[in-house]
């Protein structure tokens, strides 16, 4: 179950060859990036990440790579075959992140006005796009799991009563699986959806490698999603900032209409390392490596969840969960004191930590001697006497308030503001997106009344901004 080594020889990765070929023939360059292959930057900087980065630290105008906006050459091969891969109409490299795939789809498939059923859990990009399009939204609240202090699934009668309640809706937004890896009946949700001419957009930024192996979840593209985001850099193998926008094959949105507003708002400098690393990370998940990394995942978590379930006061979050995504808990420890423990006393990072508990990802990139590690700090833990301290204990991490919204986004953004004590803000109109990063869920959206449920989520503020009376 250790981790397998890496070839990217294991699958055709078209934009990867390109670029391969560039850095053994390289051209005189007098054009951007500006260092010049290297020749001009710090020298500690490029000790520390290698002279290669910068050899092939180019832009896709140059050097016969194709472009990416409009899609040509090498790159278009690459998107084309990532399509083939997942199973889409077509496919879009983004280089800025899901949260522009996200803005992306909003901007091209809103109009100013138009009512969108979106969950609440939804990632604050989904949000902005809001704000960017006059979008009315109409909140969709997933189950409380009020144990664990996490957001939970969309119940498919919960959205069928909210159709039935909104007629004017023009698209409907989930997020699956939730950032702790709950997952919702996406199947029920998009025939819904469907039977009312209605698209379904899927959040699936947490699910890039569900595609990859049939013991994993199936991803809502192969259900009929209209459209699907990944964020192939959090588990698929990708460089950061990496994302995926996948159209479905029957789309019920205008694919033109999103790649407009993809040029609209996607970097005009694309980096090359980031379009080869999404060209790379496909090859390598579709290749029988890939399918072995996918395995070894699957197989680690699995040891992980029995083992440490069996040790006294620790409990593991289960049901219809994506297996990798492990949300722990110890009894009498916070989440946050918890984090804070296998950080300083055995150097060990986690993905984030709640009120309760902390998420952890059995990644493809893990091995099984690392969380045989972990296994041995969480039980030494959870027989040690480490009390919890009052500062953290109070803090909390996962906004599960109810929303009172008196403004839609775009109004409150674009109105006169005024910045005040947070102890002030009570009762105010909020004018501003506050999300906590991780999980990037909004505690408050500009148009929402403020109220002191908000305040124990507000903890690194000072001040909020609010709408001016």
């Amino acid at each position: 179950m250790e981790k397998t080594t890496v070839s990217f020889k294991t699958a055709y990765a078209p934009l990867v060859e390109r670029l391969s070929d560039y850095k053994k023939n390289p051209s005189i360059g007098f054009h951007i990036p500006g260092h010049n292959r290297g020749l001009a930057v710090n020298q500690q900087f490029k000790e520390l990440i290698g002279q290669d980065a910068f050899l092939v630290d180019t832009t896709d105008e140059f050097d016969n790579l194709g472009t990416l906006h409009p899609s040509s050459g090498a790159i278009k091969e690459a998107m084309d075959m990532a399509a083939l891969c997942y199973g889409s109409k077509k496919t879009f490299f983004v280089t800025s992140g899901s949260t522009v795939s996200n803005l992306a789809i909003a901007f091209g498939s809103i109009m100013p006005g138009d009512e969108i059923i979106a969950a609440r859990n939804s990632h604050r990009s989904v949000l902005t796009g809001m704000i960017l399009t006059g979008a009315i939204p109409i909140w969709l609240y997933p189950k409380k799991n009020e144990d664990w202090a996490i957001y939970g699934a969309i119940e498919p009668l919960e959205l069928e009563k909210k159709l039935e309640e909104n007629k004017n809706v023009k698209l409907v937004w989930v997020t699956n699986p939730t950032y702790e890896g709950v997952l919702s009946d996406m199947k029920s949700i998009i025939d819904i959806c469907h039977k009312r001419g209605i698209p379904l957009v899927a959040d699936e930024a947490h699910g890039s490698i569900w595609n990859f192996n049939d013991r994993l979840p199936v991803s809502a593209l192969k259900l009929g999603a209209d459209a699907v985001v990944h964020s192939l850099h959090k588990t698929g193998g990708a460089m950061t900032q990496s994302s995926l926008l996948h159209i479905g094959k029957n789309s019920l949105l205008d694919e033109n209409r999103i790649e407009h507003a993809l040029k609209l708002l996607h970097t005009t400098s694309p980096s090359i390392l980031l379009l080869a690393g999404l060209d790379a990370a496909r090859a390598n998940l579709e290749s029988g490596i890939g399918k072995n990394l996918t395995d070894n995942a699957i197989e680690n978590a699995k040891f992980f969840r029995e083992k440490a379930s069996a040790i006294p006061r620790v409990s593991i979050l289960e049901g219809n969960v994506d297996v990798t995504k492990i949300f722990l808990k110890i009894k009498g420890l916070s989440g946050k004191r918890l984090e804070s423990v296998l950080e300083l006393d055995f150097n060990i990072e986690i993905e984030s930590a709640s009120d309760e508990g902390i998420l952890i990802l059995s990644n493809i990139g893990n091995t099984l001697s690392e969380f045989e590690y972990l296994l041995f700090a969480i039980n030494k833990i959870a027989n040690s006497n480490y009390p919890d301290l009052a500062h953290l204990e109070d803090v909390k991490f996962m906004p599960l308030t109810a929303v009172n919204a008196v403004m839609t986004p775009r109004e409150a953004y674009f109105s006169k503001k005024v910045r005040v004590k947070k102890e002030d803000s009570i009762g105010r109109i909020s004018a501003e997106v506050i999300a906590l990063c991780p999980p990037g869920i909004s505690v408050l959206l500009p148009g929402e009344i403020i109220s002191k449920e908000h305040l124990p989520y507000l903890s690194d503020y000072s001040e909020i901004e609010v709408i001016e009376r």
